[in-house]
């Protein structure tokens, strides 16, 4: 089994932290290297990442390659539980993917064009969207050891990266005090450490500075 990806990638993270959650074994095909990024052109038109391939079969979309990985290749870390529990797991993973992790992407990208193309009115958006998803957040986890209560799961794999960078983007208030103490926990916690420093290598390559806290 092969994951194509880049380390210091929001989307790629995330598998990566299901995958050493469960200690997975799997091939890490790099895409700083030359000829990694050229299989995943034959695989993958797009070129977006990550990919996993697992005996000729491609799986796209990092949500979906973790619910691909518990039904082909189960470890003893079940990250989506059966039943309601499961469909917690699922709704939040979304809402990381979608009002945490893009509206800090939107940001970040931002800072990447050039000066004239540059889209502040998006960019207000973005930084708007992230302070009404921050305080929805910290009432959500209050008193949560994880995203969906004790048990670490998908969406505490979706939260790691994405609160990660966005608190670099734009930074989670003092005042959130159960949503900043859940993102300290996600880093320390051993699957996320690992790939947070396996990334540290290309903090340059974050476009806004990346600070020295984490």
């Amino acid at each position: 089994m092969q994951l194509y990806a880049h380390p210091f990638s929001s989307y790629c993270q995330k598998v990566l932290i299901a995958l050493y959650e469960n200690a997975t074994p799997f091939e890490y095909r790099r895409l700083e290297e030359a000829a990694a990024n050229a299989e995943l052109a034959q695989l993958w038109p797009l070129k977006r990442f990550p990919l996993l391939l697992d005996q000729g079969r491609a799986m796209l979309e990092s949500s979906t390659i973790i619910e691909y990985l518990q039904a082909h290749h189960p470890g003893p870390v079940r990250l989506i539980p059966d039943g309601d529990a499961g469909l917690e797991a699922r709704m939040l993973d979304r809402l990381f993917d979608n009002y945490v992790m893009t509206p800090m992407q939107k940001i970040v990208l931002d800072q990447r064009r050039p000066a004239s193309e540059r889209d502040a009115y998006g960019v207000a958006e973005a930084r708007d969207l992230l302070n009404n998803i921050y305080a929805w957040l910290d009432q959500r986890l209050a008193g949560r050891e994880w995203a969906c209560g004790a048990t670490f799961t998908l969406a505490d794999c979706a939260a790691a990266p994405s609160l990660f960078y966005a608190d670099w983007a734009h930074e989670i208030p003092p005042a959130h005090t159960s949503l900043r103490a859940y993102r300290a926990r996600l880093l320390a916690h051993p699957s996320v450490a690992r790939a947070v420093d396996e990334a540290r290598p290309y903090r340059s390559y974050f476009p806004l500075g990346a600070p020295d806290r984490d």
